[in-house]
């Protein structure tokens, strides 16, 4: 995110604000996925409050050949600069963290950015920075961030070194559709909404993501560049995630989402198809993978006793994962070959199907925006997600984009479409196989609703049969959060 534009995260700049409010040294914990805008939170945070001195510092990538020596050779380059002073050298973290006490005022803010980088080649650098920590007495905000979640949950909220000092923990969530079209209309991108949600559900609402689309050329052309020419951005990007979140066992998460990016599966299926040995570490690698924000775990449930089965359907809920993995990976010798330099995006084979899935992730992702749009409230649901019906001797198998269950036994069941063309009436015996297949308790109500973007035929429009149907343009029109400047 630039440093002139800062959009959304208004729960989250509050929340930081009235910790800092308090004058106490107080210490905050950040977490999300890479390019999410973790840092940049905290600088706007330091911005705002006034702080005396914000210090920044960053761990390095671990690429091969960097020491612990190397990480602390960069806090000290870094600590140098702030003081704008000659560099120094720190032969134990210890020594630097005393250092920094000598220099920090009452109201300073210090971010640790990427922690996990910091830490990786010394096991003494958390105790020492708990020992540290401890004995500060001032009013200060010491803040941990970074995208390696499952090494901040392990070594610092779940850790016993820093049991009963975190203040505050934040996960840093992508931007809303509405804050996203926002950002891009500031950016100076001027977009028809199908390529406004072309570009969304491509990226989903990573700011740095966003960032780097140009407002100087079509929204078709920003993606050739960034996804379909060498070296392109988003052609890049899969491979500094998985190198600086997973390291060596990269190979084994990439086989994981491989066999995700079809659909959603249950852990036999995916232990199956990735011919995983029967064990419990896949279980604890599907929540490594959660965790880092590419993954989410859907249970599903009994319409009669709204009770979670046994069986869980996992997806891929990051939108650039799955289209890297579903779109780019596979064409990734052509890409090399400049083989989409003249290529028309229209005219790549099942390009628009490809966008329709991506756009259900992206909605997935935007529950609250659903549920306005349908009129419920969150505490009236019993459960809600994408849905399953496995096929048995007893039951045809049908999916279903998104289900919601009421308290009322309702059963909100949505269908999103996104197309150039208008809908036509097709669409309602569509619905009415798919909504008979569902086997359902006697006196519960199936109401169809419709999600779309290409507005629907007059005939679909005037027809009874759908309870709500709902153009997905007015998401992009809703009032968005304010700019902070």
């Amino acid at each position: 995110m630039s440093n002139k534009l800062f959009i959304g995260r208004k729960t989250e700049l509050e929340r930081l604000k009235a910790i800092y409010k308090k004058k106490a040294s107080s210490l905050i914990v950040v977490k999300g996925r890479r390019r999410i805008g973790k840092s940049r939170l905290i600088q706007e945070f330091a911005k705002k409050s006034n702080a005396q001195t914000f210090w920044s510092f960053a761990g390095l990538a671990p690429e091969d050949g960097i020491s612990a020596q190397e990480q602390r050779n960069n806090f000290a380059h870094q600590f140098a600069l702030v003081l704008k002073i000659p560099p120094m050298t720190f032969l134990d973290w210890s020594d630097a963290f005393e250092h920094l006490s000598l220099h920090i005022k009452s109201g300073d803010i210090i971010l640790f950015d990427e922690i996990s980088w910091m830490a990786s080649k010394d096991p003494t650098f958390i105790p020492k920075l708990k020992a540290w920590w401890d004995k500060q007495a001032i009013h200060m905000v010491l803040v941990f961030c970074g995208s390696v979640s499952t090494w901040i949950e392990e070594n610092i909220l779940k850790s016993t070194s820093f049991f009963g000092r975190i203040n505050l923990t934040i996960s840093l969530e992508p931007f809303s559709i509405s804050e996203s079209s926002e950002f891009l209309q500031n950016l100076g991108m001027q977009l028809s909404h199908y390529d406004m949600y072309k570009l969304l559900s491509i990226v989903g609402g990573i700011p740095w993501y966003l960032e780097q689309f140009n407002p100087n050329i079509t929204a078709d052309d920003n993606i050739k560049q960034l996804a379909f020419e060498k070296n392109g951005l988003l052609v890049t990007e899969f491979d500094h995630i998985f190198h600086d979140l997973f390291n060596t066992k990269g190979t084994t998460y990439k086989k994981i989402l491989d066999s995700l990016k079809d659909g959603a599966r249950t852990l036999l299926e995916i232990r199956q198809s990735i011919e995983f040995a029967h064990s419990g570490t896949l279980s604890q690698m599907m929540d490594h993978l959660i965790v880092a924000g590419f993954v989410v775990k859907q249970p599903l449930w009994s319409f009669k006793t709204t009770e979670p089965l046994k069986q869980s359907l996992y997806r891929i809920s990051d939108p650039y994962m799955r289209f890297y993995l579903k779109v780019i990976e596979p064409n990734l010798g052509a890409i090399a070959e400049g083989g989409f330099n003249q290529v028309p995006l229209s005219t790549m084979p099942g390009f628009e199907t490809h966008l329709g899935l991506q756009l259900e992730a992206l909605l997935l992702q935007n529950r609250p925006l659903l549920l306005q749009k349908l009129g419920i409230s969150p505490v009236d649901i019993v459960r809600g997600g994408p849905y399953r019906q496995t096929k048995t001797t007893t039951q045809q198998g049908c999916q279903i984009d998104y289900l919601v269950q009421s308290k009322t036994n309702c059963l909100f069941i949505c269908e999103f479409k996104f197309k150039r063309r208008e809908i036509n009436r097709e669409i309602i015996p569509e619905m009415q196989e798919k909504i008979s297949r569902l086997k359902t308790p006697k006196g519960f109500a199936k109401l169809a609703v419709l999600f779309h973007l290409s507005g629907v035929a007059s005939s679909v429009a005037t027809d009874p049969y759908f309870y709500r149907i709902v153009d997905i343009a007015d998401f992009l029109e809703i009032e968005s959060i304010k700019i902070n400047k």
